[in-house]
């Protein structure tokens, strides 16, 4: 991959997180902490920190963004693919964090008091993207989709979420799903 390409990455991860800043999102926890792993879906510290359950849905994305680019644009170089892949977590990152998508989760999931992401979350998820991404490309469609479906029963076993519930609930929110989901 070119120079260029990496730079052009990077740069976007950059203004994302100056947009993320501009938004009011936090650069960090607000409990001052930068923690490396949170395990607890429902507590105060989910989507705050480097890593937690929803890891996997990122690295998802970027199996799936490889895959796209590579059907879509195989002619374009894998720099040009990989910074669009950047692009798309990046814009998804900024939608997630608008107050549109937040209240949507508050209404429509079990994500009662979620209130976004810290900016450090949303850098890192662009992160387990690009590797999502890179992991594709190395190991083909069979190894990655194999992949994807042992995290999506990973986290639907864990914690009742994955990729997959995430998205029909915010489409199309289904009452035994939330209720599941809530454990009610």
């Amino acid at each position: 991959m070119s120079r260029r390409h990496w730079i052009a990455a990077l740069a976007i991860v950059a203004a994302t997180a100056l947009i993320l800043l501009a938004m009011g999102r936090s650069p960090i926890c607000e409990c001052g902490e930068i923690k490396l792993w949170v395990g607890e879906v429902h507590g105060p510290d989910n989507s705050q920190h480097l890593a937690d359950w929803y890891v996997p849905s990122h690295i998802i994305h970027g199996f799936i963004f490889c895959g796209i680019a590579w059907w879509w644009m195989r002619d374009k170089p894998v720099g040009y693919r990989f910074a669009l892949a950047v692009l798309t977590e990046s814009l998804w990152e900024l939608l997630e964090n608008s107050p549109l998508i937040i209240n949507r989760y508050r209404e429509a999931t079990a994500a009662f008091g979620y209130s976004g992401d810290a900016v450090i979350n949303s850098v890192a998820d662009v992160g387990w993207m690009a590797l999502g991404f890179w992991i594709a490309r190395r190991l083909g469609l069979w190894r990655t989709a194999a992949i994807a479906v042992a995290f999506e029963l990973l986290t639907l076993w864990v914690i009742r979420d994955n990729l997959t519930l995430n998205v029909v609930m915010l489409i199309w929110p289904i009452d035994g799903i939330r209720e599941w989901q809530a454990g009610l």
